[in-house]
């Protein structure tokens, strides 16, 4: 237990390198018990959801060697349980993942239901729906999913998504790369982990095209080899970083980023009147006058990211207006808003899905509770913004997708220090 301490006011200046992706790794980690052999990952983030999936992975039979820092070694050569610890399977979302590896391997599976943020239903239908189409027999309960094959053994399908679930287009991809046959997704996500997770599959010898549009075709091979990939930039940490710059007024260069995932969220910060420069690999943010307050509503990729709603509704919250936020993906990803409140913030829920936020001069430190993942992020951004001093409990939860970030703010000047707690 420990929490985290912000003196804010202090503009944030300097430069700062991102880490890899967690999106990215918690389903390429997963998606290595393909390879009867060994994969070398590089640019792992050393982050706690990852930190579970890789004591998920060892359970099972993986061998792990870690060569340097961020890096993984994984030998699933000898790997036989298709019964990963369900204890540790339910302290994470992504651990679902296991399902599509272990039926594309082994043909059977028994998975625990994930855990995770508890910030929205988040059913796993669609999942289902692809499992059965590849010729998977599903028995689910309220505590686990149990897959194999009805007599007509497993096959490529034609698969159209009800929705553009990250989660079902990458286990259906998964599963689908060691099956006979090809395998069509419509209606697939679109986001940048998805083509990260196509591309490590196909450095493997599996043979996926359209991986980044929302048709994705994968045609079954035999078998797969080892390979070294490295995981692509966290487009999340890239964004929260951004607008950290932007909420203290601060001068950053965000390094090892892609700005081209940044899009939807640099528009925004442009709109609001902050200045965004972009190179190949580095992103500036700078000041540049009065902050405007703006709309914002969450789509799925390339639209603004429902992960960077939390911290972009901590920045809204001392713009020159009225700020509308919109939150289609999840319907409740606003429980951080009370705590934003006690802060001096002035904000109004009109629906179940939008709020309308009157720019204040000022927030002020309080103590605050972290109720999911990106809501940390936002009571983190809220704190810098803030007069005074800001403790941010339950930091548990900014541990499962940010590496080190105390540190990282603290190289930036932020006035910022992590307390165990007894």
């Amino acid at each position: 237990m420990a929490r985290y301490e912000i003196n804010g006011g202090k503009p944030l200046e300097g430069t700062v390198t991102i880490s890899g992706a967690k999106n990215a790794a918690v389903a390429i980690l997963p998606a290595a018990l393909l390879v009867s052999g060994k994969c070398r990952v590089e640019n792992v983030p050393d982050i706690s959801d990852v930190r579970i999936l890789l004591d998920i992975l060892e359970g099972m039979g993986v061998k792990l060697a870690y060569p340097e820092p961020h890096v993984v070694e994984l030998d699933s050569s000898e790997v036989q349980c298709t019964t990963p610890d369900p204890e540790l399977v339910k302290k994470m979302r992504a651990s679902y993942y296991l399902m599509g590896a272990l039926l594309g391997r082994f043909g059977h599976a028994h998975v625990a239901l994930p855990g995770g943020c508890n910030f929205a239903s988040r059913p796993i239908d669609q999942h289902i729906k692809g499992f059965l189409a590849l010729g998977a027999d599903v028995d689910e309960t309220e505590d686990y999913v149990a897959l194999k094959p009805t007599e007509e053994g497993l096959h490529g399908a034609r698969i159209t998504l009800d929705m553009a679930s990250v989660g079902a287009t990458v286990n259906i991809m998964v599963a689908a790369t060691l099956l006979p046959g090809q395998t069509v997704i419509e209606n697939a996500a679109k986001e940048p982990h998805i083509v990260d997770l196509a591309n490590f599959l196909n450095s493997m010898g599996a043979k996926i095209r359209g991986a980044g549009t929302d048709v994705i075709r994968v045609r079954g091979v035999q078998n797969l080899h080892g390979t070294t990939y490295t995981v692509i930039p966290d487009q999340i940490e890239t964004g929260t970083l951004m607008i950290a710059a932007a909420a203290t007024r601060g001068d950053v260069v965000i390094h090892g980023c892609i700005p081209t995932h940044m899009e939807a969220l640099t528009a925004k910060l442009l709109e609001m009147g902050v200045r965004v420069t972009e190179n190949d690999d580095s992103i500036r943010v700078r000041p540049q006058g009065v902050q405007r307050a703006v709309n914002v509503k969450t789509q799925v990729y390339p639209g603004f990211p429902t992960d960077l709603q939390q911290p972009m509704t901590s920045l809204l919250c001392m713009a020159n207006g009225v700020s509308t936020v919109s939150e289609t993906i999840f319907e409740r990803r606003f429980m951080h808003l009370d705590e934003l409140r006690r802060m001096g913030a002035h904000i109004k829920l009109m629906d179940h899905s939008t709020i309308l936020i009157e720019g204040v001069r000022e927030l002020y430190g309080a103590p605050v509770t972290v109720t999911d993942l990106r809501a940390g992020a936002a009571l983190i951004v809220a704190g810098l913004m803030a007069k005074g001093v800001t403790e941010i409990y339950e930091t548990s939860y900014i541990d499962r997708g940010y590496e080190r970030i105390e540190e990282k703010l603290r190289s930036l000047g932020a006035d910022i220090r992590r307390e165990k707690l007894s």
